[in-house]
This record gives C-alpha cells, sequence and structure tokens, in this order.
C-alpha cells in the first residue's frame, strides 16, 4: 500500500480518491477548502499554488495527482501558479505528477483525436493547456520529474455536477417533454467519457512506469451526437425522445456579454459544430483498460438522479 496524494476534491478528484482506494492504497486529499477526513480518505486544507505547503503534504507519497478545475473563464490566470507549484512538489518529493487534463490543447480536429495528434490549439485555454503540458515534459525529459497526463473527453456519469453535465442537466427538461437546447450541432458525433473510466485511468497511469513520460486518452464507447444521447437518456427514463435543437451562435454570444462561462463557450464553437471524437487504443492496448458500455453508464446517470442520489462523489 502506498500513499497516493490528489489536490482537488470535486468530482475526478473524489472518484479517483474512490479507486484508489479500491485498490488498496493511502489517500490523500489536498483542497483549498479541505474537508472531513474518514478511515480511508485523509483530507487536508492546501492552497495549490503554494509550492511549499504542496510539498510538505506530498512527502512519501509515491503519486501527485492534479485534479484542480479552475473557474472556466480564469483559466489564463488560474492555470499557470497551480500548474508550477505542482510541477516544484513532484520534483521536491520524486512523486509521480499525473495531471487530468482534456482535448482543448488539439484545437480544430481534422479526424478522431489521438494522443499523438499536433497540439494546435489558437484559442486561449487550448493554449493554457498546451503551454502546461510542454513545461512538465521538458522537466520529465531534463530528468528532473516524472510525469503523465490523462486527456478526456466530456464527462459523463452520476458523479458530475449538474451544472457541468451536458446530459444531467437536460433530465428535468426530457421529462416534461419540452424541447431541448445544446450547445453546437445536435448531430455533430461526440466522445464521453464516464467518470469511474476517467478515474480508473488515472489511477493506473500513477501507478504504472510505462505511463511516463507520455499523454493518454480515457476510453470512451462508440461517439454519439448530444440527440442521440439525450434520445437514450429518454429511452432509460421510460419517456418519448424531445425535439432537440442547437443554440444559435449570436444568441450565446450575446449571453456572453453578461455571462463569462457563455463567453468562453463561444470562444471554443469549433469544439461543438463538428464531430470531436477520441480515440484511445494505445491505453486500451497498455493496460487493458476499457470503457464501460454505454446502455450501462446512461442507466447509472439515470438512476442516481431519479432516486435522489447525489449526483456529486
Amino acid at each position: 500500500m502506498a500513499l497516493h496524494v490528489i489536490v482537488g476534491k470535486g468530482p475526478v478528484g473524489s472518484t479517483t480518491a474512490e479507486e484508489l482506494v479500491a485498490r488498496g492504497h493511502q489517500v490523500r486529499i489536498l483542497s483549498r477548502s479541505g474537508g472531513r477526513s474518514t478511515d480511508t480518505v485523509e483530507h487536508r486544507q492546501v492552497d495549490a499554488t503554494d509550492a511549499d505547503a504542496l510539498t510538505a503534504a506530498a512527502r512519501g507519497a509515491a503519486a501527485l495527482y492534479n485534479a484542480v478545475n479552475p473557474a472556466y473563464h480564469r483559466w489564463p490566470t488560474d492555470w499557470p501558479p497551480v500548474a508550477a507549484a505542482l510541477l516544484a512538489a513532484a520534483e521536491r518529493t520524486g512523486a509521480v505528477l499525473a495531471t487530468m487534463s482534456n482535448l482543448y490543447g488539439y484545437g480544430r480536429p481534422s479526424g478522431p483525436m489521438t494522443p499523438e495528434t499536433p497540439l494546435a490549439a489558437t484559442d486561449v485555454k487550448g493554449r493554457v493547456r498546451i503551454r502546461m503540458w510542454e513545461e512538465a515534459l521538458a522537466a520529465h525529459e531534463a530528468g528532473r520529474v516524472r510525469i503523465t497526463e490523462a486527456r478526456a473527453a466530456d464527462f459523463v456519469g452520476p458523479q458530475v455536477p449538474a451544472g457541468q453535465s451536458h446530459l444531467v442537466r437536460q433530465l428535468a427538461t426530457i421529462r416534461k417533454g419540452r424541447r431541448a437546447w445544446v450547445i453546437g450541432d445536435p448531430d455533430a458525433k461526440r466522445s464521453w467519457a464516464y467518470l469511474p473510466d476517467v478515474a480508473a485511468t488515472l489511477a493506473t497511469l500513477g501507478t504504472d512506469e510505462r505511463a511516463l513520460g507520455r499523454a493518454w486518452h480515457v476510453p470512451n464507447t462508440a461517439p454519439r451526437s448530444q440527440r442521440e444521447a439525450l434520445g437514450d437518456v429518454a429511452a432509460a427514463l421510460g419517456v418519448q425522445p424531445v425535439p432537440v435543437s442547437g443554440i444559435p451562435w449570436p444568441v450565446l454570444r450575446a449571453v456572453g456579454v453578461a455571462v463569462p462561462m457563455m463567453r468562453e463557450v463561444a470562444d471554443i464553437r469549433h469544439q461543438w459544430d463538428q464531430d470531436y471524437v477520441t480515440t484511445a487504443e494505445a491505453t486500451t492496448r497498455t493496460f487493458g483498460l476499457r470503457a464501460t458500455p454505454w446502455d450501462q453508464v446512461v442507466r447509472a446517470t439515470v438512476r442516481a438522479t431519479v432516486s435522489g442520489a447525489p449526483v456529486t462523489a
């Protein structure tokens, strides 16, 4: 049993903690607000931008996991100090730094994205993720630190808060039989990452030497458009599918004047107006990890929300 330290107690951090505990490891979660420790998970109040505090809390750890989630519109200001502090802590402690990332760095795709797809993003958030990865990789190649990174598509599952889930937020609309308004083209194919699969991938990367020095994609099932996915949810609820329409981009841009989140969404239109699909053959081939079947993902999501169970981990 080894000590694994997770920075961030949101859905990714909490679900990864559960996965690591299930594998027999000791887990410590660090967050700005702290939390109530249990028999299996210790919580500590630590500022993720404080390299000294992170180092002290990660002493003796086999791996340090970056599961931080800054406010969407504050990535350019909030991510750099967090990334620098985590790199410093990993270098000082010798812990593997396993970062939870996304697909933003690829920019507009020309086909299915793999970990070898060039990081060609030109938008602000994509460039932030590229810089984080390049700095971490440079430190790894210089022999200063050991790093790896998991990249995932849109999160889905009962562990994801409604405000962050493109499926969960539509449940009430579907039950009432009303039109669902979605971002982008409702018929563009998308990959979806079930949060327990995300956690299993991240935990594996932090515990397997073969993961070091490169990025890996979280396995996902065959892509589904938003229209198809919401139809699957309706079927699981036992109701008729509802009409699905895309919110016009001029409307989103107008809303973005007052709502920073919507302004940021309009900035990454390329993720929504065409197919946005990932593949994870290398992850499956190397580690044997496979995606949870889509029908199980949908049933679990619907079951948790219908039963009133918490949708956050």
